[in-house]
């Protein structure tokens, strides 16, 4: 996966620092430095993702209403909006907690649009029979946006690792979230 996804945007970096040396025009070297940000990026999902495999084994009490503030802050929202809907407690490991939000917060946005809603809550220990995939049982938490959806054939595909429907996906942010989720 790294040395595909990185391949590419290494490239276009090399050639853009190649032709602003050639004719003196430094408009290129912006998309080298483009390039070296979404390397950026593939290296830290993969990285996060080697990490996160881990069985948690140190926690402490979070609130759901704070580390999803935080996460919101740490990714580019231009016009879309937190809801946050539950002021939930519980244990967990607040970095990869973190991790997992911000992940999911990006992905709402790249799939549901710049002006996208995202809401967070509580479950309630109760079936939900609607279309929304909601986790189930005391403590749980759901994010949701009022974006087009997954549809129901790739909902389960969405979760493994290089799955995108993006150009500039690494495929490896739900696999991400999957696996914070099931270590904890």
């Amino acid at each position: 996966i790294v040395s595909h996804d990185l391949r590419n945007p290494l490239n276009v970096a090399e050639g853009a620092i190649e032709l602003t040396r050639r004719n003196k025009q430094f408009e290129f070297l912006d998309r080298a430095e483009n390039a070296h940000d979404r390397m950026e990026v593939i290296i830290e999902d993969v990285l996060a993702l080697a990490r996160q495999g881990q069985t948690v084994s140190e926690t402490e009490l979070v609130s759901l209403g704070a580390v999803t503030e935080e996460a919101w802050e740490n990714v580019e929202t231009p016009d879309a909006t937190l809801e946050c809907q539950s002021d939930l407690t519980f244990e967990a490991d607040r970095t990869r907690l973190l991790r997992l939000f911000e992940n999911l917060c990006r992905n709402c946005i790249e799939h549901g649009g710049d002006a996208v809603t995202v809401t967070v809550g509580a479950t309630d220990g109760t079936a939900d029979n609607s279309d929304t995939v909601r986790p189930r049982g005391p403590n749980g938490f759901y994010v949701a946006d009022d974006g087009p959806g997954i549809p129901k054939d790739e909902r389960e595909a969405v979760l493994e690792q290089g799955y995108t429907t993006s150009e500039t996906g690494t495929g490896l942010g739900l696999s991400i979230v999957s696996t914070v989720a099931d270590a904890h």
